[in-house]
């Protein structure tokens, strides 16, 4: 049996600001990293059953959003002009006025998970959040802000967070992933 050396690309979609919710307006960058080479490679965006995606500036291999919309709202990943793709990350835009923030990537088992209320207008007091898991109330925070310790896959779920003056935020998935072990 022969043995042929393995080549293994890690490349992955790097979204800035990192989290899965956005207000509209707000700018983002979407940039297709790999430890070798970041050049060959566009950000692509699955919406509304087609695969297409126009940015509205782009630097090598970084998408730049200036203004988004509730249109930019989708599935996103990098595709190589061989065909070769990375993780997919979805993004939602939204027009209201809280978001919640949490990890574009799984979180890994035994880590911290820290989610986060914002507002469309930062001067608004927290006062209270009310934070949920799959539409079950988990706890209510005056910081705005909830960890959960040691995460496990039973903290895998659909995430939002309510204000009681200034509405609630969509809804997230968070998915947790198996501890590395090297």
């Amino acid at each position: 049996m022969e043995l042929r050396p393995l080549c293994v690309m890690f490349l992955s979609l790097i979204i800035r600001p990192s989290r899965t919710q956005h207000f509209t307006a707000e700018s983002l960058s979407l940039s297709c990293e790999d430890q070798s080479d970041s050049t060959g490679w566009t950000v692509r965006l699955y919406t509304h059953n087609e695969t297409s995606f126009n940015c509205s500036s782009v630097s090598g291999s970084t998408c730049n959003i200036s203004s988004l919309s509730t249109s930019h709202t989708g599935v996103y990943w990098c595709q190589s002009e061989s065909g070769g793709r990375s993780n997919s990350v979805n993004i939602t835009v939204h027009n209201g006025a809280v978001i919640l923030d949490s990890p574009v990537h799984p979180v890994t088992e035994g880590r911290n998970l820290t989610l986060r209320c914002l507002f469309r207008n930062p001067n608004i007091s927290v006062a209270s959040v009310d934070f949920y898991k799959d539409d079950t109330f988990l706890q209510n925070q005056t910081t705005g802000e909830m960890i959960i310790s040691t995460v496990s896959k039973s903290d895998e779920g659909f995430y939002h967070c309510k204000h009681p003056e200034r509405g609630e935020s969509l809804k997230s998935w968070v998915s947790v992933r198996g501890e590395k072990f090297i």
